[in-house]
């Protein structure tokens, strides 16, 4: 199927004809006895996407739509939470379905922090690029697999929901749910995936680029740090690479694309080199004011002179200088000081010049004029970049807000004499008007920021890590403590009931019901079901 940038059903296409190609089908096939084409056409629908490149061109349409649609309207900018497994990527989409009533503009994002610290068989790892390759495709091929799953989920609900009206007669009913067939919105969206710094060379990337893509990955994001030195983005000791290295990447990625035929996927690149003071290369330069000569001029140098040589000096002509670039004991050579912000935009100018079609530019802090400063000087020079930006749960937030408005109302002249900056993380400024300020910034952080600084899509790296490690610590503490099964039966089934989560019936959401149904699409009465009267989860309506 050719699938549309919103939805899954398409053209003519409908229930009623899918039911009727199925009969096509099957009217000259006498010995398919007992297959009816109304189950044929069930399990059709309940399985749109049959293998992950049909995922990862229907979800790069999305994509391009949404940039097309944020180009024209910034308050249009998109939103992702990290997921380390399916279910957790599952559950959050249909609880956007649930409170939304659609997708739009929700995707998901793969974080390769997530995945080195739980998902990796060597067990938990630091987020430097040791844990298997092989591990992030099979977490994107684990995302969609549990998506694909709850549009399953939630059609068969619906044909179930379709017998009844028919079984009772009500045509006004039946009407009404097979338009909710033909205009069932999908679970599936695109995910944001990393591929860390490409996990050793240009062929190397090429290669697993090739696997998350097949897995259904329609965005890649790749980072220019040093494959074997990679540290996480909110961490010390970060090495880039010359651009000529990782353009050869970017390069790498888009073969990949086209070779699978994903002419709309997306590369996102990133650029650590606001917080990276090193690289372990220098940049090959053939003249003056190159790329590579760019890059160097950044480095921290020194002039050499025949009286302060040393033997085993690496020297390079800057403006007909012979000059000496610091090298450390780790043989990495050493950038100047407050050059971050000028290597940020040459880095996010060249890498759109060269293929990439998002940027991403990892800060120390969320401060939105700090990250416009080096938008607004990338726009001038291409003016519809935009970027991805990681919301990051590195960052303390409460804290950072906190000074941000703290510090304009001491330039505005306020009285702060109230607030001891060193401490304003304390819970008795909660209720101050500080405070609240803080948090007003904070809760329009994302609208603010699409607006002024050109950020399309938000993303929180890992924020179920967190959410999973929270909700455990306060059901340990209550139910290994006085409130016992209550602890579990008021805090998360009894809430579970009356918030609407589906998966307080979890053999339903397992697949329980699917799994009937499907047995009497196969053995008809003789089907021996799950579903029936001393099925416990009927208690749950």
């Amino acid at each position: 199927m050719n699938f549309q940038p919103r939805g899954i059903i398409q053209g003519p296409a409908s229930y009623q004809s899918e039911i009727e190609a199925a009969e096509a089908l099957l009217k000259d096939k006498p010995t398919w006895n007992g297959v009816t084409a109304e189950a044929v056409a069930r399990m059709r629908l309940q399985n749109r996407f049959k293998t992950g490149l049909d995922v990862a061109r229907y979800t790069a349409a999305l994509m391009r739509a949404d940039m097309a649609a944020y180009d024209a309207d910034s308050t249009k900018y998109t939103q992702s939470l990290g997921c380390w497994h399916g279910f957790i990527a599952q559950q959050k989409l249909i609880s956007v379905k649930k409170h939304f009533g659609t997708t739009d503009r929700r995707y998901l994002y793969l974080s390769g922090w997530m995945i080195a610290a739980l998902r990796s068989e060597f067990g938990p790892l630091p987020d430097q690029s040791m844990h298997e390759k092989t591990s992030v495709p099979a977490l994107i091929e684990e995302l969609y697999t549990f998506l694909r799953q709850a549009d399953s989920r939630e059609l068969n609900d619906i044909f179930r929901s379709l017998d009844a009206a028919r079984k009772e007669g009500d045509k006004v009913r039946e009407k009404e749910l097979i338009a909710k067939i033909d205009n069932f919105k999908t679970h599936v969206v695109p995910v944001i995936a990393d591929i860390d710094a490409g996990f050793g060379n240009a062929e190397a990337t090429y290669l697993l680029a090739k696997k998350m893509i097949e897995a259904g990955a329609c965005a890649l994001q790749i980072e220019n740090q040093v494959s074997d030195e990679k540290q996480c983005g909110h961490q010390d000791g970060k090495v880039t690479v010359p651009h000529d290295v990782f353009l050869a990447k970017i390069r790498a990625c888009r073969h990949a694309f086209l070779e699978l035929g994903v002419e709309d996927g997306i590369v996102v690149t990133r650029t650590d080199s606001l917080g990276a003071g090193l690289t372990q290369q220098i940049a090959v330069s053939h003249k003056p004011g190159d790329l590579g000569d760019q890059y160097n001029s950044f480095l921290d140098c020194e002039e050499v002179t025949a009286a302060n040589a040393k033997n085993g000096d690496v020297i390079i002509n800057q403006n007909g200088k012979m000059m000496r670039p610091k090298r450390l004991p780790s043989n990495l050579y050493q950038f100047r000081p407050g050059t971050g912000a000028d290597r940020c935009v040459l880095d996010c100018i060249t890498s759109l010049q060269n293929g990439a079609d998002l940027l991403w530019i990892e800060t120390e802090k969320p401060h939105i004029e700090q990250i416009a400063s080096m938008v607004d000087r990338i726009r001038k020079v291409i003016p519809n970049a935009k970027l991805a930006y990681n919301n990051s749960p590195s960052f303390n937030w409460t804290l950072n807000f906190r000074w941000q408005v703290y510090d304009a109302m001491k330039e505005a002249g306020q009285d702060v004499s109230k607030y001891n900056r060193a401490e304003l993380m304390k819970a008795e400024y909660d209720d101050t008007p500080l405070a609240k300020e803080a948090d007003e910034r904070i809760r329009t952080f994302q609208a603010d920021s699409a607006k002024r600084a050109g950020i399309f899509h938000h993303l929180i790296t890992l924020p179920t890590y967190h959410t999973a490690a929270l909700s455990t610590d306060n059901l340990a503490r209550e139910y290994f403590g006085e409130q016992g099964m209550l602890g579990y039966v008021k805090n998360v089934q009894r809430a579970e009931i009356r918030q609407g989560i589906a998966c307080v019936k979890h053999q339903n959401m397992a697949g329980s019901d699917i799994g009937d149904d499907h047995k009497e699409y196969f053995a008809g009465e003789a089907a021996l079901k799950a579903g029936g009267a001393h099925n416990t989860m009927n208690q749950f309506g």
